[in-house]
């Protein structure tokens, strides 16, 4: 019921905040910014005032339509457990979206301290909310849930203040503003609906595999078997499925959401003030850094996923009702979500390169093409390798939209993109393969140790460290240029400018 709720209000700032919003805004914006600032101000409160203008409309909506559905129809009460949790925080769906704008304004003017530290401010209140409501207060668990949600509320108005200090330092002042009719308010507008699919393409596929394995999974309630046609089929997974796949994508978009989306964050502004100035050769260069930037984190956080999988879950995880069978069917499904790593790593990097040619149309149908044909890819491999296929198809529509959009930018810019990629990529591939001979050589000598959590702790204390060790080394002895990433001794827009 709590996922459920919370993913309501979380979707949307993926969607309208953090995605469509932001990124058709955020071109806009730093092509004005460049040409006159004065009208930059103007369009930055417009697109301030009218996404809170509008997603105040649909909150007020959302309430009504829940309150409606609770009073005029009988409902299970795990059912209205979550629509009342998700009403209560229906407010910070409000919140979190301006929040999303106001970082993407903090992004063009080059600061990404405050926005990136919104995620933890909301983890803070929550972990705070739990930890006092059960070992302090003693509430019983349903009571924290509201406790919970109220947390996550006043989590988002945090947020949202701590962006004032640095916005007011960078000179932005916020006031409500409606001036829709300007051309640079018409692109953003233009731009924001196709990007609502093109940039979210993953979470839509995540949450498509959150609802199949619902629909497909045996129960107590439901039994092993549906009818189809007549026909008596045996259910493909089991009750707990979804649990796999919500652990299991938490775990993998760890390296995404510190990484992946960081680097993404910190080279779309660059991106966009190479396309305003209509310097191509850079926007090349600064695509083709960025898309070894992310192979450079994503191989080696592959392979470290897939070798350490059973002991990382066990060790996170693996207590009270989360057992070993459970640990099995996430750890199962957690290798298939990080096959696709690179593929989620380089979609962030190809996406926000189209949206900087202010263009939105392309990413949308590739898009329309991976939603499509992860669908059909779930409803098959469920069959065969249960939650796993759910997650391997979102990995394959990963690279699948990845090279739809590769292929166009090469079209659309020129040859000059991916240049010195395949040589980077193949010692990077090098130091991965050294990195994961030494992790494997770890484990094979904590082979003997009980198979339990705290000695599964031990295995991952030992062969991250280690193993990270290992890949920078290799990474220094091998010469790859996007270490400096990691060691910052350039600065990171530098990094991605430099040939």
């Amino acid at each position: 019921a709590w996922f459920i709720a919370f993913k309501i209000p979380n979707l949307s700032r993926r969607l309208f905040g953090e995605g469509a919003a932001s990124a058709s805004f955020i071109p806009v914006y730093s092509r004005e910014l460049h040409e006159n600032p004065e009208t930059a101000a103007k369009l930055a409160n417009t697109v301030v005032t009218i996404v809170f203008t509008l997603l105040a409309g649909l909150m007020l909506i959302g309430w009504a339509a829940i309150w409606a559905y609770l009073r005029f129809t009988e409902v299970h009460t795990e059912t209205q457990l979550m629509l009342s949790l998700a009403s209560m925080m229906l407010p910070y769906m409000v919140m979190s979206c301006t929040v999303a704008i106001l970082a993407g304004v903090l992004n063009v003017h080059r600061h990404f301290a405050t926005p990136a530290a919104a995620p933890v401010i909301m983890n803070i209140f929550v972990i705070i909310t739990v930890v006092g409501t059960g070992w302090l207060l003693g509430m019983e668990a349903r009571q924290q849930l509201f406790a919970t949600a109220v947390a996550v509320v006043i989590a988002g108005l945090v947020q949202l203040l701590v962006q004032i200090p640095p916005l007011k330092a960078s000179g932005v002042s916020f006031r409500p503003a409606f001036a829709i009719n300007t051309p640079a308010f018409g692109r953003v507008m233009l731009m924001m609906g196709p990007m609502v699919l093109g940039i979210t393409v993953t979470q839509i596929n995540t949450l498509a595999d959150d609802l199949i394995a619902w629909w497909f999974s045996s129960s107590p309630d439901k039994g092993e078997f549906f009818m189809f046609l007549g026909r008596q089929i045996a259910y493909p997974m089991h009750r707990g499925s979804v649990s796999y796949l919500n652990v299991s994508q938490r775990l993998y978009q760890v390296p995404l959401g510190v990484f992946g989306i960081a680097l993404a964050t910190a080279i779309f502004p660059v991106m966009s003030s190479n396309a305003a100035r209509g310097n191509y050769a850079a926007l090349c260069k600064t695509i083709s850094r960025g898309i070894a930037g992310a192979i450079f984190i994503a191989f080696p956080a592959t392979v470290g996923l897939i070798l350490i999988r059973r002991p990382l879950v066990a060790a996170a995880f693996e207590r009270g009702q989360f057992t070993d069978q459970a640990t099995l069917g996430t750890a199962w499904t957690l290798m298939f979500y990080a096959i696709g790593l690179s593929g989620y790593f380089v979609q962030q990097i190809s996406t926000r390169a189209f949206y900087s040619l202010h263009d939105s149309s392309m990413p949308a149908k590739s898009a329309t093409i991976a939603v499509f044909v992860n669908a059909v890819l779930n409803l098959t491999l469920i069959w065969f390798l249960s939650t796993g296929g759910l997650a391997l198809s979102t990995a394959i529509c990963s690279y699948l939209q990845v090279v739809i959009l590769l292929t166009a930018l090469r079209k659309k810019l020129g040859g000059s993109i991916g240049e010195g990629i395949w040589y980077e990529s193949a010692k990077t591939l090098l130091a991965t393969a050294i990195m994961a001979t030494v992790a494997a050589g770890v484990l094979f000598m904590m082979r003997n140790l009980p198979i339990r959590p705290r000695f599964d702790l031990l295995r991952v204390a030992a062969v991250v460290p280690v193993s990270a060790g290992v890949y920078l080394l290799a990474a220094k002895v091998l010469k790859i240029r996007m270490l400096s990433l990691v060691t910052g001794k350039k600065p990171t827009e530098q990094i991605i400018k430099d040939h």
